[in-house]
């Protein structure tokens, strides 16, 4: 194990989940993780520690619609319940970036981990499944609003002074080297780590051209992370 890597290994009762709001196979690990500790009954011992890759830093580019919209349909067909639709908002609130987004669930640590993950879970939501421009500050702080449990006025002032950035910039920088491969990566307290767990992918032509193919998809993996996770 990197010295980096061995730095990201959380303390019991947490998990690392490195992600970007705009991948597919996050918003897939994103709602095994929720629906999969609910159902072990395990809310108070594992915590979620969500924090940023985004793609587009990574990629010197905005993602491109037709990457997203390729992955719907081959995506949806393992996990209905997360919640997926083709964009049907006019084509020009069809966000420019996730930034602002990814922004703002660091920012709602600051109120508890547990408010930054119904955020995170909120704006996934927003985008994959209702066609909310989720770059826009107003879409946040209302995503916000709707959880019921995240202070949208202390993080409208945390957007405004921007104190969250530089820890989302730290974790952009952290993306790019060895320690983190893809979006979803988890770490978890044994230090172990678990790059897309469950599903095995190939792509059938270039990325937004052609489309994911699913070669294997294992959701029970997650019930035995959660529980190396757990405390007590």
């Amino acid at each position: 194990m990197s010295t980096v890597a061995a730095s990201l290994t959380p303390p019991p009762g947490i998990i690392t989940v490195f992600s970007d709001i705009w991948c597919s196979f996050a918003h897939i690990a994103i709602h095994r993780l929720h629906t999969t500790r609910r159902r072990l009954g395990l809310e108070n011992q594992v915590s979620f520690d969500l924090r940023a890759f985004p793609l587009e830093l990574l990629n010197d580019a905005p993602s491109p619609r037709p990457g997203t919209d390729s992955e719907v349909g081959r995506m949806a067909s393992l996990e209905p319940a997360a919640g997926w639709q083709l964009w049907q908002a006019k084509d020009w609130l069809y966000p420019s970036t996730a930034l602002p987004a990814l922004e703002a669930v660091q920012a709602t640590k600051e109120q508890s981990l547990a408010a930054s993950e119904q955020l995170d879970l909120g704006l996934r939501k927003a985008f994959w499944a209702e066609s909310r421009s989720i770059s826009h500050r107003k879409v946040i702080l209302d995503v916000a609003a709707e959880t019921g449990v995240v202070d949208v006025t202390a993080l409208a002032q945390s957007l405004d002074d921007g104190r969250a950035r530089s820890t989302l910039s730290g974790q952009a920088a952290l993306a790019r080297t060895d320690a983190i491969r893809c979006s979803p990566h988890l770490f978890l307290p044994d230090g172990s780590d678990w790059a897309n767990p469950g599903i095995d992918v190939r792509w059938e032509g270039a990325y937004g051209v052609g489309f994911p193919v699913i070669e294997s998809d294992d959701p029970k993996i997650y019930e035995g992370l959660l529980l190396a996770a757990a405390t007590g």
